[in-house]
């Protein structure tokens, strides 16, 4: 059996720097950053008091009251971007489609962290009795395809893959996979994300990884800057419809691009710290590269996984330019970190950087890394696009995402030819 072609046929975002694909889409090529003080949570005793919050979300907006208080706001977020992609799609009335080859894999890497924070502080101070009954469904990870599938009624492959902060660009390259190979036509994927509280604030602060530029939000992210001291905590969600080719064009959908190439790797090296030669994060984009039957010099554009902290940067900006070039070399290679702006949403950074990568090619800009004021000498020579948006005919671009544990994934999406 021969591969099929996948394509992108909706996109759905909620983001710091923006609800909705247009409004974030806007924001980044603008230079905008997301982050601010952060108002979810008392900081007086955190040391980090920033984060990139979704400012204007509120769920009555979307959700009976009732439902609300049943779903964490990670859950929250993947409904809200699944409904723009769905309807995007013009899948929200699947009247003569197979429900059965329609699936869902939308993910979060820490799942419902508010509402497990809530009910623990409940239990302590009121015992064990009354903690909500609806806990268990608000914290797990696997909620937002649930209630997706139970929303749409897609009836399809319901799963999903948890790899910190690998998790949205797994999602969406292991449902790219299962359409490749006929397991289904049709899947919603992505990641969501919420943990800006106490203990998400706290642990990653702990670990010595966020930003602590409280005076100066909106530069704290600041990929491949020598002035850089971690990376900014931020939520959302980020979802995509993934579509085989005839199907999607016997039912007339729009094509926004297609995804040729995925490729994931492990370091084997260290439960937080990035292999410092670069091996995994080389070859996840090399086996990306074979898998799409494209060269490097076939990618114009790389959406780095660019976290703004100190190994990490350093170690992927090596690899970037061991598998495409420096900037002396491939001057036609661009390199952005969108992170500078959207920041870090960890299990939802994946699928939200796919999309950037979508309306990058779709508009022929590639978005800016703002705040890079005085390039690391110590990472590689590469064209970041620092400050401002560039115009540039996008024909292929490549995702990068690397979690905590060694997990590596790459993604390429291509310019679509019928």
């Amino acid at each position: 059996m021969s591969k099929r072609r996948v394509v992108i046929t909706g996109l759905g975002v909620v983001s710091p720097c923006g609800i909705g694909v247009d409004k974030f889409w806007n924001s980044l090529v603008e230079g905008k950053s997301g982050i601010g003080k952060i108002e979810a949570m008392d900081t007086e005793k955190h040391v980090v008091k920033i984060a990139g919050e979704v400012k204007d979300f509120n769920p009555e907006n979307y959700f009976d009251p009732k439902e609300v208080r049943k779903m964490d706001r990670f859950v929250q977020f993947a409904l809200v971007a699944a409904d723009e992609a769905v309807k995007d799609a013009k899948l929200d009335n699947i009247e003569g489609l197979d429900p059965y080859r329609i699936g869902v894999m939308v993910s979060s890497a820490a799942g419902g962290f508010i509402t497990f924070e809530e009910n623990h502080t409940r239990i302590l101070e009121k015992g064990p009795n009354k903690c909500s009954p609806f806990t268990i469904p608000m914290i797990i990870v696997n909620m937002p395809s649930g209630r997706i599938s139970i929303k749409y009624g897609f009836k399809g492959i319901n799963k999903v893959v948890i790899s910190a902060c690998a998790t949205g660009t797994h999602s969406v390259g292991d449902a790219f996979r299962s359409i490749q190979w006929g397991d289904a036509d049709v899947i919603v994927a992505g990641g969501c994300e919420a943990a800006v509280c106490d203990v998400g604030i706290g642990a990653f602060s702990s670990a010595r990884t966020l930003s602590k530029r409280n005076d100066e939000p909106e530069k704290a992210s600041r990929p491949w800057d020598i002035d850089r001291d971690g990376f900014v905590m931020g939520e959302g969600a980020g979802v995509l419809v993934l579509e085989e080719y005839e199907h999607a064009k016997k039912r007339g959908a729009h094509i926004y691009a297609e995804i040729v190439g995925y490729a994931q790797t492990g370091d084997a090296y260290d439960i937080v710290a990035p292999d410092p030669e670069g091996q995994g994060a080389i070859h996840s984009m090399q086996f990306a590269l074979k898998d799409a039957g494209l060269k490097p010099e076939d990618i114009q554009y790389v959406n780095a996984h660019g976290t703004s902290t100190g190994l990490g940067d350093i170690a992927e900006s090596n690899a970037i330019a061991h598998v495409f070039g420096d900037k002396e070399k491939n001057p036609n290679l661009l390199v952005s970190s969108t992170k500078s702006m959207h920041v870090h949403m960890l299990g939802a950074k994946g699928a939200v950087e796919a999309i950037a990568c979508v309306k990058a090619i779709n508009d022929s800009i590639v978005p800016p890394t703002i705040n890079l004021d005085n390039q690391d000498e110590h990472v590689a020579n590469l064209d970041y696009v620092p400050h401002k948006k560039r115009q540039k005919e996008i024909n292929a671009a490549l995702s990068n995402s690397f979690g905590f544990g060694g997990q590596n994934a790459s993604i390429i999406i291509k310019k679509f030819n019928a």
